[in-house]
């Protein structure tokens, strides 16, 4: 038992890091549009059991049914019971969960020094992911990008396992994963697509499955049937499944047409680089480093893990790099393979001592940087992880919708124009809140919310007077507040 206690604690310790950095002041940051938007579909399905995949504007539906049990537990089953920490705790535990995979998959049991990373080394891989900023930052966020790593990192350790064992069940566990990875985002295929082509180009040793054939099979059907289950909402909606499908033209426009999120093909190298904005440094210049000679490492050494390791970052961060379409929470994609690669480069040194003070620097300066990002400045437009974020005053809005209720209980609270979101989460449960994308013939209300490109015809159609305020939604985007004058 002791001798157990002191293999494991050191892991232990490093989750236990993981999972408070993700669930300290959980519901500190103001929630971010696409958070907001997630978040009332949850409500939705917390309220009418009913979830409906829709392939235009939302990812695949684990993410809702993964909160399901988390805001049960929590004793919320409205969406204005709801709150950010249980929303979030979702991607928060997932993101814990992550750094295991990822130290299973360093050192997976009884696998040789020669082909896996070894006891430290994992460790320190699985601790670099447990801090690093993106990991965090998006760990704490209720967005699909989070879940699909884990998924995905789950995955590889059971084909893995499989591989080596060549146990049936861990080839049915690899399915089960692969399709929970296409139920979170569409973009699942392209990481499937990434390991088996470093697989081939590592040329390991033939698995010692002798029924190959029957467990390809059965992963398989378990990826397609685990998929079909939760695009189909468990048969209750059979379209589901098309639009799964269909998911992929509004993907590919998406991703390749004038959507306003372009950016050069070095934005998420970058990210992991340097860079100040409005006097705030954001670096990982150590970690990148330890993962760039970890690549070379890869190269010089017979390890196939580190190896593989290698062979699937470059093509993840070609093919994310390659494609227009560009946001930063897509970075998570690259920590863990920085990490196995960073922890690589580490084990190379000649003494340990070297290594030990190397890593734990690199750590420390991931750790203020992670601080920085996820605590100091979670909202500010000088992060580079808080992409057109919400607006601290955001917050706002609800007191003063429930002062206006309460003076004018007959009338409405009106929200008129395109952009509105995150309001409708933090105005959930109030009575009298509607919305218009176009100023209707009776603006008038209690409050009236109105976009700035609406304000002109909105004002010409008030009548009585009104005190005019100014509220921020996100950077470049301004509401207007008409509170009825006294």
């Amino acid at each position: 038992m002791v001798a157990t206690l002191q293999r494991w604690w050191p892991f232990a310790l490093v989750a236990l890091a993981a999972l408070w950095l993700r669930t300290h002041e959980l519901a500190r940051r103001p929630m971010h549009a696409d958070e907001a938007n997630q978040a009332v579909k949850l409500g939705e399905l917390l309220e009418t059991g009913r979830y409906a995949y829709d392939p235009g504007d939302h990812h695949g539906p684990t993410l809702y049914y993964a909160a399901l049990p988390i805001a049960w537990l929590r004793g919320q089953r409205t969406l204005a019971a709801l709150d950010e920490t249980t929303v979030r705790l979702v991607s928060a535990l997932a993101g814990t969960l992550g750094v295991l995979l990822l130290a299973a998959l360093a050192m997976p049991p009884a696998l040789s020094r020669s082909n896996g990373l070894g006891r430290w080394p994992a460790l320190a891989a699985a601790a670099f992911m447990a801090v690093a900023p993106p990991a965090v930052y998006y760990s704490r966020y209720f967005v699909q990008e989070t879940l699909l790593v884990t998924f995905t990192l789950a995955a590889l350790v059971c084909a893995q396992r499989w591989w080596r064992t060549g146990r049936g069940s861990w080839a049915l566990g690899a399915g089960a994963c692969a399709g929970l990875m296409q139920a979170t985002k569409e973009s699942a295929p392209l990481f499937a697509l990434a390991a088996l082509i470093a697989l081939a180009a590592v040329r390991p040793p033939a698995p010692t499955s002798s029924r190959r054939a029957r467990d390809a099979l059965l992963a398989a059907l378990a990826a397609v049937m685990v998929a079909a289950l939760f695009y189909s909402s468990f048969g209750a909606h059979p379209a589901g499944l098309r639009d799964a499908l269909a998911a992929y033209g509004h993907a590919w426009t998406r991703a390749n047409g004038d959507s306003g999120h372009e950016k050069p093909g070095w934005y998420y190298l970058r990210l992991f680089a340097w860079q100040r904005t409005g006097g705030l440094v954001f670096e990982q210049l150590a970690f990148f480093a330890l993962a760039l000679a970890g690549a070379i490492v890869a190269v010089a050494s017979g390890k196939k893990l580190l190896r593989w390791a290698a062979v699937y970052t470059a093509i993840v961060v070609a093919a994310l790099s390659l494609t227009p379409y560009k946001t930063p929470w897509h970075a998570v994609h690259l920590v863990p393979g920085f990490a196995l690669l960073a922890a690589g480069a580490l084990a190379a040194l000649p003494r340990w001592r070297i290594a030990t003070v190397i890593g734990v620097a690199a750590l420390a300066l991931q750790t203020v940087q992670t601080s920085r990002v996820a605590f100091a400045y979670p909202a500010d437009e000088r992060n580079p992880y808080a992409y057109v974020h919400s607006s601290p005053d955001v917050l706002k809005f609800r007191p003063l919708a429930e002062a206006a209720l309460s003076r004018a209980p007959d009338r409405p609270v009106r929200v008129i124009g395109e952009e509105y979101w995150p309001l409708p989460w933090y105005l959930r449960g109030l009575p009298r809140v509607g919305y218009w994308s176009a100023p209707p013939a009776d603006c008038d209300g209690a409050l009236v919310i109105v976009s700035a490109g609406e304000v002109g015809a909105v004002r010409a159609r008030l009548h009585g007077a009104y005190r005019e305020s100014f509220l921020g939604l996100r950077p470049g985007v301004v509401c207007v507040v008409f509170t009825p004058s006294p």
